[in-house]
């Protein structure tokens, strides 16, 4: 068992692989790396109870420092890694330290890509505690929000502000934001949460420019459209915050590529966990990278259990599994229904709200993936059925069975 385990990164990747070390028996030092001065603290709150105002700093806590001293975990906060040295085991931080470890674990996770558009104020990005601080008192300002990008985090953000009673608008370049992970008809169903709920949205439609200040900023959309805006929001993906591993040997391709049990390929005794990293899939046969919170934390549980029980290896192999609340919707999506062909329907979609449930078969007749909106018990259903490798018709039947007992 290592001695020392230093963690870099201290979102719920980094604290969970602290906490399951933990638990699992390891009894030598653990350090937790910290970019950022503040506490650990979970993300999906930001742009829901936090963004609101019904969340303040501490309910989003995940690691405070007199729980991180009983479990003896060091937190090393306000310090940004910036280089890893493999040979020697070592990792460098910005103000000149030097950390020795036994084991190291990546969870540098991802950063919201920036604006491109050259407003001198009052455009917003969505990804750290900071980032929310800010965007939560723009808007308390009068005056119409833009979001940019109908992801989930931008309509997370579009839902809370409706709620806040701003005039919101939605643009997204593509005409089904989510149809490459769900299919187009499915795509379309899910983003008509925003139309329901009054809130505009211009889908198939780009933005070319950003101007102005905060409270009077114009939004140029490609086909010559001028949206007013108080505050514009973007949501355009990550970037990977791996930038500091060039040069350590490891292997870098769309994040840190691992074997099935989270340990970095190029690299003895280095493993990595959430948003940065991605696992081989074994039964799948290639590598996958999943940006949520369940996999962050499955990842973490995994690699935790190799580190203190090195001749007891574990894979991660729970199928994918990503949420998202928006309005008074919440949409569940397992497995991967992206790379399905056909689907199914059931329940009803066009209720207020909503109650249904679509089911992928896979190109080998078992199901692929499926997508919940306001069904909890049939997401996980379904992805008992995917984790079980079961045939799309017996998971059918599973889920028109929890239908008909709705019905009756």
């Amino acid at each position: 068992m290592p001695k020392r385990v230093v963690i870099v990164g201290a979102s719920i990747g980094g604290v969970r692989t602290a906490e399951a070390l933990r638990a699992e028996g390891h009894r030598g030092s653990i350090v937790v790396v910290g970019a950022e001065r503040e506490a650990p603290y979970d993300k999906p709150p930001l742009s829901k109870q936090f963004l609101a105002g019904a969340w303040e700093t501490e309910d989003a806590c995940l690691l405070t420092e007199q729980t991180a001293a009983k479990a003896r975990i060091e937190l090393r906060l306000g310090a940004s890694a910036t280089a890893l040295n493999v040979a020697r085991r070592r990792v460098e931080l910005a103000d000149g330290t030097q950390l020795c470890y036994d084991r190291a674990v990546i969870a540098t996770g991802a950063a919201a890509r920036p604006s491109p558009w050259a407003a001198t104020s009052g455009v917003h990005v969505l990804r750290t505690l900071a980032d929310a601080r800010a965007l939560r008192v723009a808007l308390q300002r009068e005056g119409p929000i833009v979001v940019v990008g109908a992801g989930f985090i931008g309509a997370e953000v579009a839902a809370t502000a409706h709620a806040a009673g701003r005039d919101v608008t939605v643009v997204d370049p593509l005409a089904a934001p989510a149809a490459g992970a769900v299919g187009p008809a499915v795509a379309r169903l899910l983003a008509g949460v925003h139309a329901r709920r009054g809130v505009a949205t211009r889908l198939g439609v780009g933005v070319t420019d950003v101007r102005g200040d905060a409270g009077a900023l114009t939004v140029t959309l490609s086909d010559g459209a001028q949206l007013p805006a108080a505050t514009v929001v973007v949501g355009i993906g990550v970037t990977l915050n791996d930038a500091w591993l060039e040069g350590s040997g490891l292997q870098l391709d769309d994040g840190v590529v691992c074997a099935a049990d989270g340990g970095a390929v190029g690299a003895d005794g280095v493993y990595a966990v959430g948003d940065v990293a991605r696992w081989w899939r074994r039964g799948r046969g290639e590598y996958a990278r999943t940006e949520h919170w369940t996999s962050a934390c499955e990842q973490a549980a995994c690699v935790a259990h190799n580190l203190a029980h090195p001749g007891d290896r574990r894979e991660q192999r729970a199928p994918e599994y990503v949420w998202s609340d928006q309005y008074d919707w919440k949409i569940q999506i397992a497995g991967r229904p992206g790379r399905c062909g056909s689907h199914e329907l059931i329940g009803d979609h066009e209720s207020d709200p909503p109650r249904f449930a679509a089911l992928y078969r896979d190109d080998d007749g078992a199901l692929g993936g499926a997508v919940t909106v306001n069904w909890p018990r049939a997401l996980a259903v379904c992805r008992r059925h995917i984790h079980a490798g079961e045939r799309f018709a017996t998971a059918l039947d599973a889920t028109v069975g929890l239908a008909e007992r709705i019905v009756a």
